[in-house]
């Protein structure tokens, strides 16, 4: 890349801010324009990025490089305006192919649902033997203070997301597969399209790459039939390479368990984070470092010091002695991880505040939604949260309520945060759990809450 002034239409994204980041560390000038104005972009302009807020089509003159997100419509300013002059432009997902291209070994962590604890667990245990990784996480990892990482060219850590196909302009050297499910089908229509995607991320890999995948998930199974590239499996209730056995729970839901690789103790793990689910997050981030890190200890030290990213059923305070905790879960096999870790803590009731992510994806899922949610002792639901989509599925949240109330008659919509906690404060009691679920801004409601201890 040639370019000294890089301009970033969106550039507050978690993604977005992530690749300005990489792209100020290697000597480019970034500018950047966003609707937000956001603590991940002030923390850009400390570092040389010049943003602005709003649409800003003079800053393109100056620009070599645009790069814009899947979100933003070809009829916005700046990028009609990067048409017209003829700039070489790139989607995020494209441009960070390129950059993946620049180092020695691209670890690309996909999968539905876990792409960003598993990130974060891989990213720990490389940070802990001292490879100063590059990180590119769609999450803010405590350890790196944010949700980018700048280390050497020899290892370079990121999320692969399938939406959009995004996953397919990179270029990996290994690859985890977590699951596939059923999401983004207002994208890719059905799960078979999806499989399709995931075969053609697997294939990829170079002749000496390698992929670790979840040998317990059919559709995962389904996808590595044909392939000739090197695959590590890992389970729990299968046959594979890493296996987790005699798993235990102690009483804050934090699971001890052994990995068997090869059918022998390789290592006894104790997690610092809750849910079963996180036991195959572990596994597959156990997997893949365990070709790169011969030191076993240290692979155990980085998972056991891993305590999360943030929204992933992260314990936030208390208000009034109830425990408040957020998570980014936006489809229903996700919430049904949510519901399990919640009943792994300790508590009177549950209270799920639940705000849907895009019109799409709600009108896909809304009995499984129903199903899920119901099974939390109160539920309120939020106004749906549009992001790139307007309402031409119609679905409504009245529909998500009335599916909700077949099952459990303790269900309210309320459209206003504001409203929603007024209505929590005057509902809950001590030892209650209060959890915000959604890929939106459904936390404010948490956050506000707990100011009020």
């Amino acid at each position: 890349m040639k370019a000294k002034t890089i301009h970033f239409i969106g550039i507050g994204g978690i993604s977005m801010s992530g690749i300005a980041e990489i792209m100020l560390s290697c000597g480019y000038k970034v500018t950047g324009s966003d609707i937000n104005d956001t603590e991940i972009i002030e923390i850009l302009k400390t570092k040389g990025a010049k943003i602005y807020q709003g649409h800003h089509p003079e800053l393109i003159k100056d620009a070599d490089i645009v790069v814009y997100t899947a979100a933003i419509s070809e009829t916005d300013p700046e990028r009609q305006e990067a048409v017209r002059l003829g700039k070489e432009t790139y989607e995020r997902a494209e441009f960070l192919g390129q950059i993946s291209q620049e180092y020695q070994n691209a670890l690309c962590i996909s999968g539905t649902h876990g792409k960003s604890t598993t990130t974060g667990m891989v990213s720990t245990i490389f940070l802990e033997a001292g490879l100063n990784p590059t990180i590119q996480i769609g999450a803010i990892l405590p350890q790196i203070k944010g949700n980018t990482y700048i280390g050497s060219k020899d290892y370079l850590i990121m999320e692969a997301c399938e939406y959009v196909d995004s996953f397919l302009h990179f270029h990996p050297t290994s690859e985890i597969i977590l699951n596939i499910d059923d999401d983004h089908l207002d994208y890719f229509k059905n799960i078979e399209n999806i499989k399709v995607s995931f075969t053609k991320y697997l294939n990829l890999l170079p002749s000496n790459g390698l992929a670790v995948v979840n040998i317990d998930d059919q559709n995962v199974r389904d996808v590595i039939k044909n392939t000739s590239k090197k695959i590590i499996t890992y389970g729990i209730n299968n046959e594979a390479d890493f296996k987790a056995t005699n798993i235990a729970k102690n009483d804050l839901g934090f699971y001890t368990f052994d990995v068997l690789k090869n059918n022998e103790l390789f290592l006894t793990i104790s997690l610092n984070i809750n849910g079963y689910h996180n036991i195959y997050n572990a596994l597959a981030a156990i997997a893949l470092a365990a070709n790169y890190i011969s030191n076993k200890e240290v692979i155990k030290e980085g998972i056991e010091k891993y305590h999360g990213v943030d929204r992933r059923f992260q314990y936030l305070g208390k208000y009034h002695e109830a425990l408040v905790y957020d998570d980014y879960a936006h489809h229903p096999t996700e919430i049904k991880s949510t519901l399990a870790s919640s009943k792994e803590v300790k508590h009177h009731e549950s209270w799920a505040v639940f705000q849907a992510h895009t019109f799409s994806r709600t009108k896909e899922h809304l009995e499984e939604f129903a199903e899920i949610l119901a099974q939390f002792d109160h539920v309120v639901i939020a106004k749906i949260y549009p992001a790139r989509e307007t309402n031409i599925y119609g679905v409504s949240e009245e529909q998500l309520v009335e599916a909700i109330k077949l099952k459990n008659p303790n269900v309210v919509f309320i459209d206003d945060f504001n409203q929603i906690e007024t209505y929590l404060k005057a509902k809950i009691k001590p030892q209650d759990l209060i959890i915000t679920i959604g890929a939106g801004p459904i936390n404010q409601v948490a956050y506000n809450l707990i100011k009020e201890r």
